[in-house]
């Protein structure tokens, strides 16, 4: 299929759609700086992710732990919605989205303007911080402040350990995203794949569970995924240009 015809038959896809689902992964984050961890040359390419019971059980995994993050705030704090954050966005104010669900951690969907109850983070989110007894919210430059100052590994006033609110590798993922992700995926009559390679479960299986029940699945990714041979339409071209020309967004 030629490349404009692609692109018109997209459009269409979404005109037709009463109830679209758009489900994001690194892809989209990318085009604002947020680096994608899993691709090659990624973080976790270069340093082994800690495991949640060796964060939960030593000193020195948390230390590292929260080391990391500290040396990312420059880049999460930078960041800012791209043209195709702001596509979503107008997808969700505009009625024709209910939802994203999302693999990112970065908040940029609710920076560019979605609100909270419609993002779904099924990896939780990175720009703050939670007691993991009690649930006390603590701010990431707080805490950094006095890792730095004073080696202060966060803990809570209620004598558990913070960590930021993210489901780390061997952590359970949350059971009421989990829940919201499969009722959005069940209703679409279109579920739109954005900058995901769709190979990290159970995340992954939304995309392949909405396709299973009788709404047409298109992904948006630059390189080809795991399910692109029951997609109705695979582009393997640029997020931001390419959402943002379809739906009429800057």
């Amino acid at each position: 299929m030629p490349i404009d015809e692609e692109l018109e038959y997209f459009a269409r896809l979404i005109r037709q759609s009463r109830r679209t689902v758009v489900f994001t992964g690194a892809g989209i984050s990318t085009e604002s700086g947020i680096p994608d961890f899993r691709s090659p040359g990624g973080a976790w390419t270069k340093m082994k992710p800690i495991d949640f019971s060796d964060f939960m059980r030593s000193d020195a995994a948390r230390r590292e732990t929260w080391r990391r993050r500290f040396d990312m705030e420059p880049q999460f704090r930078q960041a800012t919605p791209n043209r195709g954050h702001r596509a979503v966005a107008e997808l969700i104010r505009s009625g024709k989205a209910s939802s994203v669900i999302t693999q990112n951690i970065d908040g940029l969907h609710q920076d560019s303007g979605i609100p909270d109850d419609k993002v779904i983070e099924l990896h939780g989110n990175t720009t703050y911080a939670h007691c993991l007894d009690c649930g006390q919210r603590y701010s990431i430059a707080s805490l950094q402040v006095d890792f730095e100052r004073d080696s202060i590994v966060p803990s809570c006033a209620c004598g558990g350990w913070v960590k930021t609110a993210t489901v780390s590798f061997g952590q359970s993922m949350p059971v009421r995203e989990m829940t919201l992700a499969q009722r959005e995926a069940l209703a679409a009559d279109l579920l739109i794949v954005v900058g995901s390679s769709l190979v990290v479960y159970p995340a992954a299986g939304f995309p392949e569970l909405a396709k299973r029940h009788g709404a047409a699945l298109v992904i948006l990714n630059r390189d080809p995924t795991g399910l692109d041979e029951i997609a109705d339409l695979v582009l393997n071209r640029p997020i931001g240009e390419t959402l943002g020309g379809v739906v009429g967004v800057d």
